[in-house]
């Protein structure tokens, strides 16, 4: 039983770039056609070649999934174009801004768990159906090592990542009956554009990446196939689990 994803079509969110394309051009390297949602169009046709370029299908899907309606349109389109889906990566999300809990806008805090909790738990219902159903399949949720220990000034993206940990567990436990497996991935600190204001900053980038035994950031691509590994039949034994992928961060 080998980590590929051959015959096997996998719907990806924040497919357009950082951690969400990479694994995009995984899944594809490993065998899987890919249905690839993000905001921007433009930037998911780049990711698209690129995934044809390796021999398989792609489709786009320029959505925003903060709308309510938008998970199960994308989700309808998907399953029309490669008649089934096998595997689902939540991974759109991000945090735009960093503030102490005492001053945090309800503004900041309610987009924030729009764009990384609401719209896991849509997409999460708008495949439900269609996965326990055909009784197999496989649900990525992209959490953060924010889930699991502090981050001061990132209490709204931390909390929303914990949450995604919770949702991960008790949908394993509630679609294991149908053989549909529910597990999460906890990236630490990766160079993403999301990251650059850290990475370009001496004073913060040295501090976080002190605190990471492994002394240095994560790639994108180091995310991306432990991702493959929870798609694949490789980990047909495995749910409800989240695959901390950090450098030694959350244990030093």
């Amino acid at each position: 039983m080998g980590i590929d994803l051959l015959g096997k079509c996998a719907l990806i969110t924040g497919a357009s770039r950082g951690i969400g394309r990479a694994i995009a051009l995984a899944y594809a390297e490993a065998g899987a056609d890919v249905a690839l949602l993000a905001r921007s169009a433009d930037r998911l046709e780049g990711v698209a070649a690129l995934v044809r370029d390796l021999g398989r299908r792609a489709i786009i899907l320029p959505v925003d999934l903060t709308a309510p309606d938008a998970a199960q349109k994308a989700v309808a389109v998907a399953v029309h174009e490669f008649g089934r889906l096998d595997v689902v990566v939540n991974n759109a999300g991000g945090s735009s801004f960093m503030s102490p809990v005492a001053t945090m806008r309800e503004s900041g805090w309610r987009s924030t768990q729009a764009l990384n909790l609401d719209a896991t738990m849509r997409m999460s219902q708008a495949v439900a159906q269609i996965l326990l159903e055909q009784r197999s399949g496989a649900v990525v949720n992209v959490s953060s090592v924010s889930g699991l220990k502090a981050m001061p000034g990132m209490a709204h993206y931390g909390a929303a990542k914990a949450a995604v940990l919770s949702l991960t567990r008790t949908m394993a436990v509630e679609w294991a009956s149908a053989g549909v497996r529910v597990n999460a991935l906890a990236p630490g600190w990766v160079a993403t554009d999301l990251t650059e204001f850290a990475r370009t900053d001496d004073s913060i980038g040295q501090s976080l990446i002190s605190r990471v035994p492994m002394g240095r950031w994560a790639t994108p691509e180091e995310v991306a196939w432990p991702a493959v590994f929870l798609g694949s039949d490789a980990a047909s034994f495995v749910t409800g689990q989240t695959l901390v992928v950090d450098g030694g961060l959350t244990v030093a």
